[in-house]
């Protein structure tokens, strides 16, 4: 079995307790695939890392785990959401997602840019009369592994 970062694992237990839901071994299996899957995940991908998942309880898992704020699930153009943890559980980042193929890519922006992009949103939500808890930015456009659409 994979193994999962011990403070994500207590983390998780805590988000799942705090909802009167067990951390199951399925469950502890699907977050350590999440957690060592290099990136947002569909469902098929998540089965091809850990066999002895049931496809059927993937899908049910990762609605618990979505409801009390462990996963977060991405949705593209194409027929499959990806899933991954939650930033809390993880480090906060940004998505690059493949409007021809609908692959999605994770990406960091150093402190410099992530603080300028940071003072920007807040400005035009200060604007908008908005509280701003966090912020999600999701790159569109066509990965090096497609065609470019002209």
């Amino acid at each position: 079995m994979l193994e999962i970062d011990a403070e994500v694992d207590d983390e998780v237990a805590a988000l799942l307790r705090q909802a009167d839901q067990r951390y199951t071994r399925g469950r502890r299996r699907l977050v350590a695939v999440l957690q060592t899957g290099g990136g947002p995940l569909t469902i098929t991908q998540i089965l091809a890392a850990d066999r002895s998942l049931p496809q059927s309880s993937v899908y049910r898992n990762l609605t618990i785990l979505e409801e009390v704020g462990a996963v977060t699930r991405i949705v593209t153009r194409d027929d499959f959401a990806r899933y991954e943890l939650a930033e809390h559980l993880t480090e906060h980042h940004h998505h690059l997602i493949c409007s021809t193929c609908g692959d999605v890519a994770d990406f960091s922006l150093d402190a410099r840019a992530e603080a300028s992009l940071d003072r920007a949103l807040q400005r035009a939500a200060e604007h908008a009369g908005f509280d701003i808890d966090t912020h999600r930015l999701d790159l569109l456009g066509t990965c090096a592994s497609c065609p470019a659409v002209s």
